[in-house]
């Protein structure tokens, strides 16, 4: 198990170093594009964005081409407490209302949906799939419910200063199938075409 110290010290050094980056190379989230397999391009399938908090990988740009393939868009919503993510079928232009630690989300009246992929927003991750969050688990916890009832793939989105060698992994980790960054794509348990 690891140290919440040392996973403290690391959040706040790759916490700057996403920003940083981010302010360094503003067409970041569109190099996510050129970098995401052909193979998960595959129409009918539900794809779960995020909407970024200040610092984080857009996902927009990724997911338009996923939408423009035929994939159908969610996004999560919190359930009241610590609980699981929920997602919720959303469209560009849906409207969205700002909820928990100021997240956009859909209203809660649009449509569940069970996502076959997930791209998972993140402080680092590593390259045996490790991913580093915030500390409040609900990716862990969304992760951990949604392989119990099916196949589902988690892949980060990240800038390159965000993948590292190994981080820290406690056992209700769940790990990244793969890592799409501004620079390449790393397949974990996934590999590219």
């Amino acid at each position: 198990m690891s140290s919440p110290d040392s996973k403290s010290q690391l959040r706040r050094s790759l916490v700057a170093a996403r920003l940083e980056a981010a302010r360094a190379r503003p067409d970041a989230a569109a190099q996510l594009v050129m970098h995401w397999p052909v193979s998960l391009l595959v129409s009918g399938r539900v794809v779960a964005g995020y909407r970024p908090l200040p610092g984080e990988m857009d996902p927009a740009p990724l997911m338009t081409t996923l939408l423009e393939a035929g994939a159908r868009l969610a996004l999560p919503v919190m359930r009241e407490g610590e609980a699981a993510l929920d997602f919720h079928a959303y469209a560009p232009g849906d409207p969205l209302e700002r909820r928990a630690f100021g997240v956009e989300e859909p209203l809660r009246d649009a449509a569940m949906v069970q996502p076959d992929i997930v791209l998972v927003p993140l402080v680092g991750a590593d390259l045996q799939g490790t991913r580093l969050g915030f500390g409040k688990g609900f990716y862990d916890r969304t992760l951990a419910r949604l392989r119990a009832e099916g196949p589902v793939l988690a892949i980060g989105l990240a800038y390159t200063e965000q993948v590292l060698e190994t981080l820290p992994a406690d056992p209700h980790d769940e790990a990244l199938d793969a890592v799409v960054t501004d620079s390449g794509f790393l397949g974990i348990r996934l590999k590219p075409d």
